[in-house]
């Protein structure tokens, strides 16, 4: 019926447009005429057919009439797979899913999986089937660039793209829950969970969230392709104190509203299926209880319908904050919103008892038991609860399309940051020295948040290099990953002094040394946190060794976060950050060396100089005493710059790009209804083709709250030829000028305004312009 409704809304606009061009026929009115008898049949389906809402919540109602208090208080548990015992008792968990009390599991294997669902199916009073939840994080067997490294490449279809075969590898295994996409803004590159992310920027952001939504869900939610997703987390997770992972947050209604909720704002209006709550405050709530945040604001204002699951045990952890006791925590999350306790069994061994005293009531229960229960309705799980397990799509994972989608993500991730000798692309003809202890095994480049355990396809950097090259490739390890951080506890380091005196000899037989440093894939994601974001000590010996033989050097980062390299910026001509790229980080970084692939990404989230300007990023405030060179009373530091390494929006390219002049339509445009269009002419002045991201940003100079120095309102990623102009266009709506002040209001401002374009936030043209309400 979906079908033959868009197909008679297309029709009819057809017609529709060639009225108005004069273009009526006989033949043309015997065919309206014919649509006109299928609508009222179509219309006459819909009464006998009610539509697919009305049809659920008649099958929801209907299940939970027949349920009992604990097959409902059931439902809103996710008991995690292996866990031996549920809801404390002397119950294991096959029991419990018998007796109705899981709602949803994770962490099987697929047959696991598919063993419980048949359980809770076959064996279950009602044979409510199961949701299977997994982070499926940047892929499942195919994987991904790192959330971070995938922003970096500003490409919105790829990103999505690349969504949508996660989805389809995962939902072959037996997942239909993904908790993902992460859109946490962060500014503070110690917190390891900015791998996940987008970066700092909230319009960004918002555009990744959204496409990560559709490609998990697809338009349709009950095909057997597509994931429910689930944004995290709910709120404000990015911003922890320190950047210390689970630690507290806090921040005015203003920061919030405008820099780090729109994001998940972004992905409720893409209709994503499911929010998890986060483990910090919100004024001095946690989130997970948190009433404002999950009913006043989601679902009051925000009109989300879906379902809410907190992070994993955080019901439990609002104890710790000072919450109550296990009784007063159950409580305050179900009665804040929170529908579904992850891992923590706290409603399954207290809901009950907090009904019967009067701290919950049932309705309670029941909005939270119905939100669940028409997630598995969307999903088609009533009508199939197998379907989510294809043997013959199994085979077909890790395909020859997906790796070469997951291979074009990692080339346009990679971030070429410096290249002022010309070193790059390199010649395939040189002999190379692929030396460093990220340069021989492909599984630590993968990145954080990986569900293969051993991925077949991830080659390393050596051996790509070595499908590439025509001439000789030696690899020397040169160093340990580190000697100085207690991060691996029960290794054994091999000796410095003999790494690197091999590498040395390594590099002396070579023409060109590609030196692969970093961080491995397990030093970022959740509960990796990091104080000091220098290279280690070790590697910075081995580069030391590596910079006297006077050979040129091609400095290959791979990390999960920005890194503090000011020293190594100082010392080499070349450096490139590859993130921790997936399954095809090798191969992706072997064509962006040798110039089959012309880098194009820009970073997402400012490089500091030093670990004292974290956090730090783009869209600032600007103070009454603004930095001016020379005058001392002007916000500063005594021993370091205010200035980043690298700006937000920042990458090179094998080429170069000219921007010209910004033309507006108009200067003083007034009312809603006008328009204003920017337009800019960019140049491939070089030698090669290349992809450039166009950058907008805007400020609003006098405003009724300050406002950011610039704020990122638009961009565009093109391919220019070599000697070829491209007129890029944006417009500027009164939405893009719109702030939340402090009352709440979401308003723009009359008067002037400024607008940039460039290829950074630093390196910008400007115009003004003039809108009065």
């Amino acid at each position: 019926m979906k079908h033959l409704k868009n197909a008679i809304c297309l029709e009819f606009n057809i017609f529709a447009d060639e009225i108005l061009i004069n273009k009526i026929t006989p033949l043309n009115m015997k065919k309206i005429s014919l649509l006109l008898v299928v609508s009222i049949i179509y219309s006459l389906s819909i009464v006998a057919n009610p539509p697919q809402k009305a049809r659920m919540n008649k099958f929801v109602s209907n299940l939970m009439n027949k349920m009992t208090l604990e097959e409902k208080i059931g439902q809103l548990n996710f008991a995690a797979g292996g866990v031996p015992q549920v809801a404390g008792s002397a119950l294991g968990q096959e029991q419990a899913i018998r007796n109705g009390l899981v709602g949803a599991t994770g962490g099987f294997t697929p047959e696991g999986n598919y063993h419980a669902q048949k359980i809770a199916i076959n064996e279950s009073r009602l044979g409510i089937p199961l949701l299977f939840g997994l982070d499926v994080i940047h892929g499942y067997h195919t994987v991904f660039p790192i959330p971070l490294g995938s922003a970096s490449s500003w490409n919105i279809l790829l990103i999505e793209k690349s969504a949508r075969i996660a989805a389809n590898e995962a939902t072959c295994f037996g997942i239909n829950w993904t908790f993902s996409p992460m859109v946490d803004i962060c500014r503070d590159a110690r917190w390891g969970r900015i791998a996940e992310g987008a970066g700092e920027d909230p319009f960004l952001g918002s555009s990744i969230a959204q496409a990560m939504v559709r490609g998990y869900q697809g338009n349709d939610l009950g095909s057997d392709s597509t994931l429910a997703s689930c944004v995290k987390h709910f709120a404000l997770y990015g911003a922890s104190e320190a950047g210390r992972d689970y630690n507290s947050v806090d921040m005015s209604r203003v920061n919030m509203y405008n820099y780090y909720l729109p994001p998940y704002k972004a992905a409720v209006d893409a209709n994503v299926a499911t929010l998890m709550s986060s483990f910090n405050v919100v004024d001095g709530i946690p989130a997970t209880g948190n009433k404002w945040l999950l009913t006043d604001l989601l679902r009051n204002k925000w009109m989300y319908r879906g379902m809410v699951v907190s992070d994993a045990n955080s019901i439990a952890e609002m104890k710790a904050h000072g919450l109550g006791d296990d009784m007063d925590v159950s409580c305050l999350a179900l009665k804040a919103g929170t529908d579904m306790d992850l891992n923590a069994m706290e409603y399954i061994l207290n809901i009950k008892k907090a009904l019967f005293a009067g701290k919950v009531s049932m309705s309670d229960i029941d909005n939270s038991c119905r939100r669940i229960l028409e997630l598995k309705y969307k999903l088609g799980l009533f009508e199939n609860p197998f379907k989510y397990w294809n043997t013959d799509r199994q085979r077909q994972v890790a395909s020859s399309y997906n790796l070469s989608v997951a291979e074009n993500l990692a080339e346009e991730s990679i971030v070429l940051l410096k290249n002022s000798d010309n070193l790059l692309p390199l010649s395939k003809n040189r002999k190379i020295a692929v030396i460093g202890p990220l340069g021989s095994d492909g599984q630590l480049l993968r990145g954080t948040w990986v569900t293969t355990q051993n991925d077949k396809n991830a080659t390393s950097v050596f051996d790509a290099i070595r499908n590439i090259n025509k001439s000789t490739v030696q690899y020397a390890r040169g160093s340990n990953v580190t000697e100085e951080y207690n991060i691996y506890p029960n290794s054994h380091p091999a000796p410095s002094d003999s790494l690197i005196n091999e590498a040395v000899k390594t590099a002396k037989n070579a023409d060109v040394i590609i030196a692969t440093i970093g961080e491995p894939s397990d030093w970022s994601g959740e509960a990796h946190s990091r104080a000091y974001l220098e290279l280690p000590k070790c590697q910075k010996q081995l580069l030391a060794a590596l910079k006297t033989t006077g050979k040129p050097i091609v400095l290959v980062l791979f990390s999960g976060r920005p890194l503090i390299i000011t020293d190594e910026e100082k010392q080499f001509s070349t450096i490139i950050e590859a993130w921790h790229g997936g399954t095809m980080a090798a191969p992706a970084l072997a064509n962006v060396l040798f110039g089959n692939v012309n880098p194009s990404a820009k970073i997402t989230a400012t490089f500091p100089k030093s670990m004292g300007q974290i956090p730090i990023y783009y869209n600032h405030l600007n103070t009454g005493r603004p930095y001016v060179p020379g005058n001392a009373c002007v916000t500063l530091y005594i021993d370091e710059s205010n200035d980043p390494l690298f700006p937000f929006g920042y990458g090179l390219s094998y080429t170069s790009f000219v921007y010209g002049d910004i033309v507006l339509n108009k200067t003083n445009l007034k009312g809603v209804n006008d328009r204003l269009i920017a337009t800019i002419p960019v140049t491939n002045t070089g030698i090669y083709d290349g992809k450039e991201v166009i950058q907008l940003y805007i400020n609003d100079p006098v405003a009724r709250v300050s406002r950011p120095v610039i704020e990122l309102k638009g961009f565009k990623k093109i391919l220019l030829k070599k000697g070829e102009t491209q007129n890029v266009e944006f417009e500027i709506t009164p939405e893009l000028l719109s702030y939340y002040d402090n009352d709440g209001k979401y308003d723009w401002d009359s008067g002037m305004f400024n607008l940039y374009i460039g290829p950074n936030s630093k390196d910008l043209k400007k115009v003004s312009f003039s809108w009065i309400k």
